[in-house]
């Protein structure tokens, strides 16, 4: 449930972006920094875009090669898998060489993130567009206090750490500090939404309810997101920022 609340909204918020900035029927250059199975990498290709994808985890990068397998001739010769970490952009493409660049879960594995955000807008070409998943340390407290752990919800508002559900104490990022640091890199914010306002502690097991009611879960969800105040309590954050 909580993978697929994750997925579909940032699939249904980044395509608004994408209709909203380019042209219907243009083929985009994708790269998907960090892509992990490729679920939005693979969900791009179908929809008629050309994606590279680059991840640094072998056994992630594995599953997803086994997934772009079972697809048609026409999307897997759309995909192209790179191993490689996300801070070395650089060393693998040319500045201005995508149309949209996406980093999903990724920064809270990184312990500075403005150099990794820094490369990935010079990957964009002018008018491209930046879409980042990140955990929001602005409501850090959320999941321990929903779930009775209210020493846990004290501890959460003086820090921008947390332990996630693998066990790694990992990194959250604020909203100011990243719309900061996003008009830095000259790629300033546009648009942002909020990601599993509802469903942040759903137990991982649980399995998907019928598709009528998965349709209320993903419309609360959608709205939330897109509403405030219930956006800014959100696990994770959507930011999209545009290169100037």
């Amino acid at each position: 449930m909580r993978n697929t609340v994750r997925q579909e909204l940032v699939a249904r918020q980044l395509d608004e972006q994408i209709a909203a900035r380019f042209p219907v029927g243009r083929r985009l250059r994708v790269l998907d920094v960090g892509m992990g199975q490729g679920t939005q990498a693979l969900r791009l290709a179908r929809a008629g875009h050309s994606v590279t994808g680059l991840e640094s985890d072998g056994e992630m990068l594995r599953t997803a090669r086994e997934s772009l397998a079972g697809e048609p001739e026409g999307i897997r010769e759309r995909v192209r898998l790179i191993e490689g970490d996300g801070r070395d952009t650089g060393v693998h493409f040319l500045p201005g060489s995508f149309d949209v660049v996406l980093c999903h879960g990724v920064l809270m594995y990184v312990s500075e993130p403005d150099p990794i955000l820094a490369g990935l807008a010079r990957m964009l070409a002018p008018g491209g567009l930046l879409s980042l998943l990140v955990r929001n340390a602005d409501a850090l407290a959320m999941r321990p206090g929903t779930a009775g752990d209210f020493g846990g919800a004290l501890a959460a508002f003086d820090t921008d750490t947390y332990t996630n559900r693998l066990g790694l104490l990992v990194r959250a990022d604020r909203l100011g500090a990243l719309t900061s640091t996003l008009a830095g890199i000259a790629a300033p914010l546009h648009a942002w939404y909020g990601v599993r306002v509802f469903t942040d502690n759903v137990s991982n097991d649980d399995e998907l309810p019928g598709a009528q009611e998965l349709e209320r879960v993903l419309a609360a969800e959608d709205r939330a997101g897109r509403t405030d105040p219930y956006r800014r309590v959100a696990a994770l954050l959507h930011l999209c920022g545009v290169r100037g």
